[in-house]
């Protein structure tokens, strides 16, 4: 039996909410990543993804080069604590209906993200899912 911390992505980008689009995109190119954790000063503001990014700014016609990515991010975070189980994990983001769920330590620091796509590649690693996932990590 997986536990999050089995299949968790270690890497967490932290950017400030004052962060442009354009930059975060690029931090996000670079990092071969399709999320970071969004700041407000020591505070946790929530969290951004490659989608919020598409669906909350360029569709809406936003200039990514003036736009703050605090005024994209998805603000409610879930966490989900590493010693929970996958299985947990993709219950969660069931009921949630999201892709990514922070993980935390036993003193609710965060160490880590959980994708669907990290499921995928443990749980199922015949899934089309899976195969998605491991020709773009971290997607």
């Amino acid at each position: 039996m997986y536990r999050v911390s089995d299949v968790m992505t270690r890497q967490v980008i932290y950017l400030p909410a004052e962060t442009t689009l354009d930059e975060a995109a690029r931090v996000m190119k670079e990092s071969d990543i399709g999320d970071v954790v969004v700041t407000d000063g020591a505070a946790l503001a929530g969290m951004l993804t490659d989608r919020d990014i598409v669906v909350r700014a360029v569709a809406e016609r936003a200039d990514p080069a003036t736009t703050t990515i605090g005024s994209v991010i998805t603000r409610e975070v879930v966490m989900i604590e590493q010693h929970c189980t996958a299985g947990e994990a993709a219950a969660l983001m069931r009921e949630r209906n999201i892709r990514r769920v922070l993980v935390c330590d036993s003193e609710r620091k965060l160490v880590g993200i959980v994708s669907l796509g990290d499921l995928a590649m443990r749980l199922d690693p015949a899934s089309a899912l899976s195969d998605i996932s491991e020709a773009a990590p971290n997607m």
